[in-house]
């Protein structure tokens, strides 16, 4: 990770000197002062301690000891009179106890909406500056001026109750509860435009409702058809209906490489009267800019059904989680035990060596199942569900699921082949009631599987 941090800290670093010496250089007649190397080295800091802080807010607050004696490669080029001086930064010590607080905590990903991060005490910084080869800090008072006038303007910028905010969520956003259910069918399209070279397009369509993370919604692909029907239902959650728009994009799919994208369009929310069905017939975009002369070209039309349902007051739920309620067991569940659900939803980016033809393979406690088979597919959705019922909670168990790919051609030499495989932990499923992942999909380049899990009692 430090490779990484490396870069994110370097690049903060010249955007926040960048307005500070371009401000402070006129006054001494310098011309330019550029960060030539700017690099922190290989070694990362070492946390000495932790203090975390427990509060009656939606906050947690942690103050780390750091240390840090590292390797970094800084040489900064100063221009002035015509003339070029290189300085370079060596023998780089810090010491620092900042306070992170994270805040407000949220139930969903990534729990929290900012970080204020501030300092506790003057931060300790110790180090060399090279001018033409010689220490410039050995030249006596220098070295403690440079050092009380370091930290002094960071004091100033970050000491305590002065915080460093970084946003990383809009928190109104995120707290925003569910006030309804937008119900889709993709009935059909019609007259879409020819993608493959043989005069073929394999179409499918991608939905997603914007303000919210979670992944896009697909129909199946319908191979070799320009005039696909589907009628294929998804729901959504909505949790502001005056702001938030059904974004329907349509792609043909391919066997190899990027599919390519055939036409768009939005429908926003507010366009819908509640609890009244609406069979639209949406003309396929290039993009939504009203003024590109490309949207005047046909591309096909797409055939929807759309339902928006607002929640009435007392079905409005608590929890800003838009999962559904976990059913009970049924009747006949052994007491102390459970019903353990698995749906298989969809996987994406898998690729077979000699063909794709998915279909998931379930193992748990001895037992197998396995989804139905989709043809020629990197992105199949299955939708399937399973049920394994428990004497005892499932705690220490563990769940296997491999992909495969077969094909019923005479001859073939590899008619089977495995497209990866996950071995998932149920402690998870069992203390949380239920999770909703993608996992990526082991001896897979780019392969992931969408699995939902319940752990149903009585």
């Amino acid at each position: 990770m430090w490779p990484y941090l490396d870069t994110a800290i370097c690049t903060t670093a010249k955007n926040i000197a960048k307005p500070i010496i371009a401000e402070q250089i006129p006054k001494y007649k310098i011309q330019s002062v550029e960060f030539e190397t700017l690099t922190l080295g290989t070694l990362p800091p070492t946390l000495q301690g932790m203090k975390v802080y427990v509060t009656d807010e939606k906050e947690l607050i942690m103050e780390p000891s750091f240390k840090w004696a590292g390797n970094p490669n800084i040489i900064i080029a100063v221009k002035a009179f015509g003339l070029k001086a290189t300085v370079q930064v060596v023998d780089l010590q810090v010491f620092a106890v900042p306070r992170i607080t994270l805040k407000p905590l949220l139930s969903v990903f990534p729990c929290f909406a900012n970080i204020y991060v501030s300092l506790m005490e003057k931060p300790h910084v110790d180090f060399g500056l090279k001018l033409l080869g010689a220490d410039v800090m050995a030249i006596p008072g220098l070295y403690r001026f440079v050092q009380e006038l370091i930290k002094d303007q960071v004091a100033n910028m970050y000491l305590w109750p002065k915080a460093l905010e970084v946003q990383i969520m809009d928190p109104t956003q995120a707290m925003k509860k569910p006030v309804g259910i937008l119900d889709v069918k993709v009935l059909r399209a019609m007259k879409l435009k020819k993608k493959d070279l043989l005069g073929k397009s394999d179409p499918y369509v991608k939905l997603k409702l914007t303000e919210e993370k979670l992944t896009a919604k697909k129909t199946t692909v319908k191979h070799s058809n320009l005039n696909p029907e589907w009628n294929e239902e998804f729901n959504f959650v909505v949790k502001d209906p005056n702001t938030q728009a059904l974004e329907i994009n349509v792609y043909d799919w391919e066997q190899v490489g990027t599919h390519d994208k055939m036409g768009m369009n939005v429908v926003p929310l507010k366009d819908l009267t509640p609890d009244e069905p609406k069979v639209l017939t949406l003309d396929l975009l290039k993009n939504m800019n009203p003024n590109d002369p490309e949207n005047e070209k046909s591309r096909g039309q797409l055939v929807m059904e759309i339902l928006y349902k607002p929640f009435k007051e007392d079905e409005i739920p608590n929890d800003i989680d838009d999962s559904s309620i976990i059913q009970k067991a049924p009747e006949g569940t052994p007491a102390g035990g459970g019903l353990l659900v698995v749906i298989v939803h969809e996987a994406e980016d898998i690729e077979g060596k000699y063909h794709t033809n998915p279909h998931a393979r379930l193992l748990f406690r001895g037992e197998e199942r396995k989804t139905k088979r989709v043809k020629k597919s990197r992105d199949p959705r299955w939708e399937d569900e399973f049920q394994f019922m428990v004497d005892e909670p499932p705690t220490n168990d563990k769940i296997h699921v491999e992909v495969f790919s077969t094909s019923s051609r005479i001859g073939l030499l590899h008619p089977k082949e495995s497209l990866g495989y996950v071995t998932i932990s149920l402690a998870d499923v069992v203390s949380n009631r239920r999770i909703n992942e993608k996992y990526h999909l082991i001896d897979s380049k780019n392969g992931r599987i969408q699995i939902e899990m319940q752990w149903r009692t009585s």
